[in-house]
């Protein structure tokens, strides 16, 4: 039970660091930023490896880069959705 309170909190902490890095385009507050490190931290892992410190599953460096890219594309996305609108 607690792995999972971890994973979701520390997913929520790296959501927001990658979302302040990428220039803050993310949507959704809290469950944006939970999502967003979620699918940063599998991004992450794909196109950076695994390296650096790792706590709860997620290693800190690539998760952080890959949350703030996927942040990046999510902002460039939505903004060229809203001017075709």
């Amino acid at each position: 039970m607690w792995g999972i309170i971890i994973s979701v909190v520390l997913a929520i902490i790296i959501g927001v660091i990658g979302n302040a890095l990428a220039g803050d385009h993310m949507p959704g507050g809290m469950i944006g930023a939970a999502i967003a490190g979620f699918v940063g931290a599998w991004l992450g892992a794909l196109v950076f490896g695994n390296f650096g410190p790792v706590i709860g599953g997620f290693a800190i460096i690539p998760a952080i880069l890959g949350t703030a890219i996927f942040v990046f594309l999510l902002g460039l996305v939505s903004g060229l959705l809203r001017r075709s609108a």
